[in-house]
């Protein structure tokens, strides 16, 4: 990709009502950009890119699984949350409308009930079991106070799974895989995280856990172990309690930002909904659930609140919308435009996800590209300048900030030994 032919407007200063890190910087670099209703966020190109890439590593880690994609309707009847009596529950955080034909229908803020609906109409005996869909799918959620950007917005982008069993001990086991796949995403994400005991809330079921994000801008309180990977939320555990109940170690406060929770259900939503199978003895069951949710959208605040400095975003290696930036210092000067156009060449054949600054109008100078390298947080930057009538370029790695001067000849193989 050339950034002459991208969409990335960028800025100097923050919008004054933006306050989280991960706002301000995200808006700044030109990932996201307000819509102009409150919590609602049009994603620009960078944006866009870095979602998908979030988006990939999730889906690839569930796939690997054994679940099953599907996608369902962002509108859903509100007679199926009406089954449940969760329409009630939810009260004004769920959006509801008339069609034109005046039947009642939401915006979908989580998919329990559309889920249950589906594998009810298809899955009738216990050979078919156990099954793991999930989706990921835009949800929306009317919060009282949408604030913090993505991070707390009103339409934002869900992986939600619901698993089916024919029974409990089975449904636990799916619900220890999943812990396991969400270790393995969170951690391909560069991610410091937390799993915690948590309360079901809302949702319901009998025990669930959250994945934390660790970050002093975090809006929940987790007591963790000093001694082991004991963690929870303090909805579940006494503010003033000092030991682990598992270890008998020292417990401490932190910060963190909810951005994954798993819980077991039971038979709480087949029951209502009678989604029911034919047991070994055909005898009719409900289904025994468990349901998995990652904020997918939400994970893009959570990274930079995690990776950031003064001058801007830093993104982890999996998340980068590019891993490398190259800078031309003068894209009007044809040895280093040309030298240029050989590295991107290079590079894309290396199958690495590169851009090119190419800018060569006057506003555009070698310092305001730089600064926007900073900023936008790429993992490296090739500034190719005056020195490449020697062979030599420099290296910029963006986390360290550190500079170091590069041969022509290794260039190619140095940037794949950065990026392994």
């Amino acid at each position: 990709m050339r950034f002459s032919r991208l969409l990335i407007p960028t800025m100097k200063e923050a919008p004054s009502d933006a306050v989280l890190t991960s706002h301000i910087l995200l808006l700044r670099a030109g990932f996201i950009q307000s819509s102009g209703g409150s919590g609602l966020y049009n994603f620009l190109p960078l944006g866009k890119i870095t979602l998908d890439k979030v988006r990939a590593i999730v889906k690839d880690e569930l796939d690997k699984a054994g679940c099953n994609e599907v996608h369902l309707p962002m509108t859903t009847s509100l007679a199926l949350w009406e089954e449940t009596g969760r329409a009630d529950k939810f009260g004004k955080e769920l959006l509801r409308f008339k069609d034109r034909h005046d039947n009642d229908f939401t915006l979908s803020p989580t998919n329990e009930e559309a889920m249950v609906n589906l594998v009810r109409q298809t899955v009738k005996s216990y050979k078919q079991l156990p099954l793991n869909v999930y989706q990921i799918n835009w949800k929306f959620r009317d919060e009282v106070r949408p604030r913090f950007g993505l991070m707390r917005g009103r339409e934002f982008l869900m992986k939600d799974a619901y698993s089916f069993h024919a029974n409990r001990e089975d449904m636990e086991r799916e619900f220890a895989l999943m812990e396991e796949t969400y270790k393995k995403i969170f951690t391909r994400l560069g991610l410091d995280f937390k799993v915690v005991e948590a309360d079901s809330g809302a949702i319901g079921g009998a025990g669930s856990k959250e994945f934390m994000v660790l970050a002093d801008s975090g809006e929940d309180t987790i007591m963790v172990c000093d001694s082991c990977d004991f963690g929870a939320n303090i909805e579940v555990i006494a503010e003033d309690e000092k030991v682990c109940p598992k270890c008998g170690g020292g417990l401490s406060q932190t910060k963190g930002i909810e951005a994954g929770h798993i819980f077991q259900l039971g038979t709480t939503y087949s029951e209502a909904m009678k989604a029911e199978f034919l047991n070994e003895n055909q005898k009719l069951e409900p289904f025994v659930m468990g349901t998995y949710g990652i904020g997918v959208s939400r994970l893009l605040a959570g990274i930079i609140e995690q990776n950031h400095d003064d001058k801007g975003c830093i993104w982890t290696k999996e998340s980068a919308p590019f891993s490398v930036d190259i800078i031309v210092a003068k894209a009007k000067n044809q040895e280093q435009m040309e030298a240029g156009e050989k590295l991107y060449a290079e590079l894309q054949a290396k199958g690495i996800d590169v851009i090119l600054d190419d800018r060569a109008d006057k506003k555009t100078g070698f310092g305001v590209k730089v600064k926007d390298f900073e900023l936008i947080g790429m993992p490296l930057a090739v500034v190719i300048g005056n020195d490449i009538s020697e062979g030599k370029v420099e290296i910029i790695d963006r986390e360290s900030l550190e500079k170091e001067e590069c041969s022509l000849e290794s260039l190619v193989d140095t940037i794949v030994g950065k990026l392994a």
